[in-house]
């Protein structure tokens, strides 16, 4: 097992690096998130206004709505599993206190894979969700690939889940989502924890990353070396603000992108687009692109 990962991480590293030479070729918005430049819809959650968050059903909800891009959150269970939830505990988003109503207080890290999958992840939100389960990490690409979405993946608070970084690189690597196409158009690693991201970077830098949150102005050069965005909550956001990040080139060489988190007004994306933000992360996608497609007559 030690032997394998090594070897891994070794093939990872002369991958990333000839992907890495290979995307800088490539036109510049080919490496950032859309095909023609305008501002990226982040499905957060996927569509989870609309369905339970972080569950396949939420993806494929986000799909319907011609959402090309959800955002996700991954942590690691007791047997070492990865799966998909938001928060550390599973109390909020499955039936884990009534089935299991003595292991207070719930952690995603001290429940086995087999355990987390007896859980309802879907009732708490509505009936008809009723049996939904919290996905693995895998069946959660498995679905991408055949909607064909791009992923925003969140590795969750990663200081519960020591080496979270290298095991997420590798069912990333199993499951295809490291060669050219993913790297340059369908996938970004994101985290509130700058030490993950500079793993990340470290272990496989051809993969793109994001930092959560709004770094002073003056120390957003240290964020340029291992990150391709800064993703700040949306009140933090001013003119100055984006231009600043915007005059910064990230790892791979192009300019550092803003997506701001959670925006589910359509005055709040317009306000956003107007100070050049390139992206917006909302739990109601079909809304933000109402917000920040102009019309045909406007784009004429």
């Amino acid at each position: 097992m030690r032997h394998r990962t090594v070897v891994s991480t070794v093939v990872s590293t002369v991958v990333s690096a000839l992907c890495g030479a290979l995307a800088l070729a490539l036109p510049a918005q080919a490496a950032t998130s859309g095909p023609s430049g305008h501002t990226i819809v982040f499905g957060h959650r996927g569509a989870s206004a609309y369905a339970p968050e972080n569950t396949l059903s939420s993806v494929q909800r986000a799909a319907d709505l011609g959402t090309d891009w959800v955002e996700n959150d991954v942590q690691r269970t007791r047997d070492g599993a990865l799966v998909v939830i938001h928060d550390t505990t599973l109390a909020r988003t499955t039936d884990v206190k009534r089935r299991y109503p003595r292991r207070s207080p719930w952690a995603v890290g001290s429940f086995t894979l087999a355990e987390i999958k007896k859980l309802d992840a879907g009732n708490w939100f509505a009936p008809r969700f009723r049996g939904e389960r919290v996905p693995t990490l895998g069946e959660y690409l498995g679905r991408l690939d055949r909607t064909g979405q791009g992923l925003l993946l969140e590795l969750k608070q990663p200081e519960l889940y020591p080496g979270i970084e290298g095991q997420t690189l590798d069912v990333l690597g199993r499951a295809g989502w490291l060669d050219r196409r993913h790297l340059t158009r369908r996938l970004i690693v994101q985290s509130f924890n700058a030490d993950a991201l500079r793993t990340t970077h470290r272990l496989h830098p051809g993969v793109r990353t994001g930092f959560l949150g709004s770094p002073p102005v003056s120390q957003l050069t240290r964020y340029a070396a291992f990150s391709d965005a800064v993703n700040p909550p949306q009140g933090a956001v001013t003119a100055a603000y984006v231009a600043a990040v915007h005059r910064l080139m990230g790892p791979h060489g192009r300019r550092m992108r803003v997506d701001a988190w959670t925006v589910d007004s359509a005055a709040a994306a317009l306000r956003l687009v107007k100070l050049r933000v390139d992206g917006i992360i909302t739990n109601r996608p079909d809304v933000m692109e109402r917000a920040v497609r102009p019309s045909a007559a406007e784009a004429a």
